[in-house]
C-alpha cells in the first residue's frame, strides 16, 4: 500500500510539472527547468552521502578504529543484513548527544548507516536493533533513489516558476494562455510540489517502520525506540541543517513546532499506532 501511495504521489508530482510548468514557463521553459533540476539532483544522488556524513561530523567505525563500538553495531547489523538480503553497510557514529540515526548512499552496495553517540548511550541493544532495521529498510526500499526522483521533479517545478517570475511569465509558444491561471500556478505550484514531496517522505518512513517490524520480528523494539527518540528530541537539541532533517529516523527539529503538513516525518504517535497494529495482526 505504501509503495502504491508513493507511485501515485510521484505521478501527481509529474502531472503538476507537465501542466503547471507549461502554464508558468511554456514548453521550452519547462524543459530547461527540468534539465537544470536533473543536473543538480544527479550530483546530489552521487555525492549526498559524502556531504551528509561530512556535515554531521560522522566518524567511520571499523575493527581497528573504535572496535568496541563497531562490534556492538556489527553484531546487530550483520544478522539484519543477512535476513534482508543486503550487503554490510559502512558504519558511522556522529558526536550528537541526542539519540538519532540516518542512512545514506545511492544504492545498497554503497550504503552507510550512521548513529549518534546519544543513541548508543541512551538506547538498549534491542531498541538499537529496531532503529537500525528501520534505516536498513530505507536502503532495501531504495528510498534515496525515490527521494532523488521526487526532488528532481519538485526542483524543476520551482525553477519553472522562478523563470516565469523573472521573465514576466512569458510563454514561448503561440497558444493563448490564461494569465490568471499562469499567475496562480507560478505562486502555488512550488508550494504544492513541496507538500507532495514531503508526503512521499512520510510514506517512506511508514514503509521503513514496517520493514523494521518485519525483519526484527518484534515491532515493540521500534515502538520503544520511537518513544525515547520523541522524548529526547524535545530535551536535547541537535545541530542539524534543515536540509538534512528528512534523513533522520525522527525529525531532529521537532521541538521547533513545525506544522505536521510541512513535516518530512509522520507524527510519532501515528507511527507507533501502526506498529502496534502490526503486532496484533
Amino acid at each position: 500500500m505504501n509503495g502504491l501511495k508513493t507511485a501515485l504521489l510521484l505521478g501527481l508530482l509529474s502531472g503538476l510539472l507537465i501542466v503547471g510548468g507549461r502554464l508558468v514557463a511554456g514548453e521550452n521553459g519547462m524543459l530547461i527547468a527540468l534539465f537544470i533540476a536533473i543536473g543538480m539532483n544527479f550530483f546530489s544522488y552521487f555525492f549526498s552521502d559524502k556531504i551528509a556524513l561530512a556535515s554531521s561530523g560522522a566518524v567511520r567505525v571499523n575493527e581497528t578504529e573504535n572496535p568496541e563500538v563497531f562490534w556492538r553495531l556489527a553484531k546487530i547489523v550483520k544478522p539484519l543484513c543477512d535476513r534482508m538480503g543486503l550487503p554490510m553497510p559502512k558504519l558511522w557514529v556522529t558526536p550528537e548527544r541526542a539519540p538519532n540515526a540516518f542512512a545514506t548512499g545511492r544504492n545498497p552496495a554503497h550504503a552507510s548507516v550512521a548513529v549518534t553517540a546519544g543513541l548508543l548511550d541512551l538506547m538498549e541493544d534491542r531498541e538499537i536493533e529496531g532503529v537500525l532495521a528501520h534505516e536498513l529498510g530505507h536502503v532495501k526500499n531504495r528510498d534515496i533513489l525515490t527521494s532523488s526522483i521526487a526532488a528532481t521533479i519538485a526542483s524543476a517545478i520551482t525553477w519553472a516558476a522562478q523563470m516565469a517570475f523573472f521573465f514576466g511569465g512569458r510563454r514561448d509558444d503561440d497558444e493563448g494562455g490564461n494569465p490568471i491561471a499562469a499567475l496562480l500556478m507560478m505562486l502555488l505550484a512550488p508550494i504544492a510540489a513541496g507538500l507532495i514531496q514531503m508526503a512521499i517522505s512520510r510514506t517512506r518512513e511508514f514503509s521503513a517502520d514496517a520493514a523494521s517490524a518485519q525483519y526484527t520480528g518484534n515491532p515493540d523494539e521500534l515502538v520503544s525506540a520511537l518513544r525515547k527518540l520523541e522524548a529526547y528530541s524535545k530535551r536535547i537539541p541537535m545541530d542539524v541543517s534543515p536540509s538534512m532533517s528528512h534523513m533522520y529516523i525522527i525529525q531532529p527539529l521537532s521541538g521547533k513546532s513545525l506544522a505536521s503538513l510541512f513535516s518530512t516525518h509522520p507524527p510519532t504517535e501515528e507511527r507507533i499506532a501502526r506498529l502496534l497494529s502490526l503486532r496484533r495482526s
